[in-house]
């Protein structure tokens, strides 16, 4: 099939001008998408602020799974590497109030951002949440208990 762009070169200036202003604009607000972090613990006292992206929580039966973001004021070491945030994936049983990672990724910089220094999907073993804990903050917050 033969296309003619010739009609599309004929239309009036502004007309074109217009069009051009709307890919660029479009091109160039469709950048990556980046998480929503909201704020659920911080505490001053041990440099921690604690965050989960809602719009990662995916409920099945009395299962839920979240991303969650561990960002520190100071540089913390751990086995020899240096990170100041952490971002978890991690799964919670809603009925029996228990919690295991499924992965996570220490960064170099603050809000999961800098260069990744470890990251693994390696699933750890069922934990029980501990009353009055940010691992039960982060279970309630999964769950959608009050």
């Amino acid at each position: 099939m033969i296309y003619n762009a010739g009609s599309f070169l004929k239309l009036s200036q502004p007309f074109m001008l217009g069009f051009w202003l709307l890919i660029t604009f479009l091109v160039l607000s469709s950048g990556p998408v980046y998480a929503e972090w909201v704020l659920v613990s911080g505490d001053d006292a041990a440099g921690l602020a604690v965050y989960v992206d809602p719009a990662t929580i995916r409920r099945n039966g009395n299962l839920a799974k979240m991303w969650q973001l561990y960002d520190y004021k100071t540089v913390q070491t751990v086995a020899g590497d240096s990170l100041l945030s952490i971002k978890r994936f991690n799964e919670y049983d809603c009925t029996e109030e228990r919690t295991r990672m499924l992965g996570y990724t220490w960064f170099s910089g603050n809000m999961g951002l800098g260069k990744v220094v470890y990251s693994t999907t390696e699933k750890l073993q069922w934990e029980p949440v501990a009353p009055r804990s940010i691992n039960h903050t982060l279970w309630k917050v999964a769950c959608n208990k009050k």
